[in-house]
């Protein structure tokens, strides 16, 4: 089964350098990298067209979702992701979820878990994913997208594409789409991903503030009085998949001092506590 991973991009030159790497030393997978970039002026027009490991669409877009949504369209794989510039693939993650998907021909979606670090590429927190509830979802959105991959038949057959009317807030309910139409989901416990806390997130700015009180006043009455309820649940669940005490791991990344080769990092006191920003992120 062939891979197609999409990255929207607008003036994320150096961030964008690195997510290509990402993907294009992926071993024991066939992969296309579909880059749609909306005429960013920070250079990547200089570079991008001329990189032989992606297929480049440079054109003015609706946003990064309708980007998204034009890269699913040009597409070709059997397997599909989408991965921000700010985002990596840590060593293998593509073979891992390709070997998933083919020993559960069933699924249609898989979560899978993710490395928050900084811009650095320093540790500073192991993302957990849990399969979405239609009520919970409200409260807690249980993943990042950089490590939620799908079957082309989520896209061409149930007909899930991303909502461009919201800027920010695209991925929330492009996957409650996916659980109220029913899409088959399974979670793989293994760290695939990396999501950087650049400091300059989309989900932190205005906007994303903005639409995620727009979601949550959208909320049924009874979701926002059973918060709490919901809260404790998310917690109770994440506990049962990341226990307190982890081990200690390593992984290797691309960072901006080493655009062109991994380098090893070492975590000695793993956590799922994303300081300053889990709360933010409801």
């Amino acid at each position: 089964m062939r891979w197609s991973i999409i990255t929207p991009s607008f003036r994320s030159s150096q961030w964008l350098r690195l997510c290509i790497a990402s993907v294009a030393d992926q071993q024991g997978v066939e992969a296309e990298h579909i880059v749609q970039d909306s005429c960013s002026d920070d250079g990547t027009q200089e570079w991008l067209p001329k990189d032989s490991r992606v297929k480049a669409h440079i054109e003015k877009d609706q946003g990064m979702y309708d980007a998204v949504n034009r890269g699913f369209a040009r597409s070709a794989g059997q397997l599909l992701a989408y991965l921000n510039a700010d985002e990596q693939y840590l060593p293998g993650a593509l073979q891992r979820v390709h070997d998933f998907f083919a020993e559960h021909s069933d699924v249609e979606v898989v979560f899978a878990d993710s490395l928050v670090t900084d811009s650095q590429g320093d540790y500073l927190s192991s993302r957990y994913s849990l399969a979405p509830r239609k009520h919970q979802m409200w409260v807690r959105l249980p993943i990042l997208t950089s490590s939620l991959f799908l079957r082309r038949r989520v896209v061409d057959e149930l007909g899930i594409r991303f909502d461009t009317r919201w800027r920010d807030m695209g991925d929330w309910f492009w996957v409650r789409d996916m659980v109220q139409r029913g899409a088959r989901f399974a979670v793989l416990p293994s760290m695939t991903s990396v999501f950087t806390d650049t400091g300059d997130n989309m989900n932190l700015k205005p906007n994303a503030l903005r639409e995620r009180a727009m979601k949550w006043q959208m909320a049924p009455r009874w979701i926002k009085l059973m918060q709490h309820a919901f809260v404790v649940q998310y917690r109770i669940q994440l506990a049962l998949r990341a226990p307190l005490f982890q081990r200690p791991f390593d992984y290797s990344l691309y960072t901006l001092a080493s655009p062109n080769a991994r380098v090893p990092r070492h975590v000695a006191k793993p956590t799922s506590f994303w300081k300053g920003r889990s709360r933010k992120l409801d």
